[in-house]
């Protein structure tokens, strides 16, 4: 209703409050409702207006979120996002002030996701005319959606049905959003402890759970913690609405890398079913060992790997292309007594012209080490001795 007068508007946030209906109210503080295109509530100082109708600090909390539908419609998104912080803080004295009751949790997940989004348009904003560094305000913007996590995190009175813990997981979700981008990932730590502690931790609403866990899965990722991350992000991608493409293919970028370390490569329908062809040319080089076409494709979709953060992770598929490699040429001199010139040999074909034997020892030695071959090398002879029986195991991490 683009035609609202600022009347009509304040009947209806009040008509929300008066029935509790949690939805109606994240909507009318929200800024996707059709409100904010009303030029009529677009206004800097509606202070005036509000207290005929409500109650301090609600009121405070009105007028803060009316100043920040004109800052957005003047373009000016530090100015909204200042003016939203006062939202976050005025809703959380309300928020709080409800014992034993949390039918205002939609609210909440309103204003704590669009205090991102004004910080993330605030700091572009501020970027590009040289008036602050990149991530200054969306860091900034955590610690505010840390005060709001607290409040949820120390409601311990009411019963678990009207818990305001059920707002915890929302809130950690934008904090993870916060961290990945700003480079701070190991703030994510403490509030997965924090997630894992509690008995409702696998109740919360799918879509939550599904977000949780997408980043829980890119964290583990990164830590290398390959076999939980597989984990977590099989169940983001099992459970995104399918309708979702965009987001099972953002979950499979990550997915992905981690399923090829753990030796499970992708089908060619999965990867040109999600757009994910760069995938296609890896996948392909490692089943094949062929080391020359791995480091080609990675130098291909360099820019592709390296904007997703999955570079370094597909460079360590050099240990199963060379496991492949090493196998192929096993089958092809057929003896369990291998030279070590021969892997030289099929190393410097692929491409490695600067490997030495003392580097082809220590791939061996490695991949004995981790499993992916049963043998032992033979120094006075110069020969890998390999197992008569299964020499090259399966890919395991």
């Amino acid at each position: 209703m683009a035609h609202w007068s600022i009347n009509t508007y304040l009947d209806e946030v009040s008509r929300a409050m008066e029935n509790q209906d949690g939805e109606l109210l994240a909507d009318l503080v929200g800024h996707k409702h059709p409100h904010v295109a009303s030029s009529k509530l677009q206004l800097p100082d509606a202070i005036h207006q509000t207290q005929r109708v409500f109650d301090a600090p609600f009121d405070e909390m009105m007028a803060a979120h009316l100043r920040a539908v004109w800052a957005v419609a003047e373009n000016d998104y530090f100015e909204a996002y200042q003016a939203h912080v006062s939202v976050v803080q005025t809703f959380m004295k309300v928020f709080q002030a409800m014992k034993d009751e949390n039918w205002a949790l939609p609210a909440l997940h309103s204003v704590c996701l669009n205090l991102r989004l004004f910080a993330l348009n605030a700091d572009s904003q501020r970027v590009s005319k040289n008036l602050g560094k990149e991530g200054e305000i969306l860091e900034k913007s955590a610690e505010y959606l840390m005060n709001c996590f607290r409040v949820c995190v120390s409601d311990t009175r009411a019963a678990i049905e009207n818990s305001k813990k059920w707002g915890m997981l929302g809130i950690v979700n934008q904090l993870f959003k916060i961290y990945f981008k700003i480079n701070k990932m190991q703030l994510c730590k403490p509030l997965m402890r924090a997630i894992d502690s509690l008995p409702i931790k696998d109740q919360f609403p799918k879509s939550h759970l599904v977000t949780y866990r997408f980043f829980v899965g890119k964290k583990f990722m990164f830590d290398g913690n390959y076999k939980q991350a597989d984990e977590y992000l099989s169940y983001a991608f099992e459970h995104c609405l399918k309708e979702s493409k965009k987001n099972k293919r953002k979950t499979l970028i990550y997915l992905l890398p981690v399923k090829m370390l753990l030796g499970k490569m992708p089908s060619v329908k999965l990867l040109e079913r999600f757009n994910l062809e760069p995938f296609i040319d890896i996948r392909d080089a490692v089943t094949s060992g062929n080391l020359l076409k791995l480091n080609e494709s990675l130098e291909n979709h360099q820019v592709f790997f390296i904007k997703t953060g999955t570079y370094l992770i597909l460079e360590k598929l050099k240990i199963l292309t060379y496991r492949n490699l090493f196998k192929k040429t096993s089958i092809i001199l057929g003896t369990h007594q291998l030279p070590i010139e021969a892997f030289r040999t099929a190393l410097h074909f692929m491409g490695e012209t600067d490997m030495d034997t003392d580097e082809v020892h220590c791939i061996l030695s490695n991949l004995i080490y981790e499993g992916h071959i049963k043998g032992y090398i033979s120094l006075q002879h110069q020969k890998l001795i390999i197992s008569k029986q299964n020499p090259f195991p399966d890919f395991k991490k």
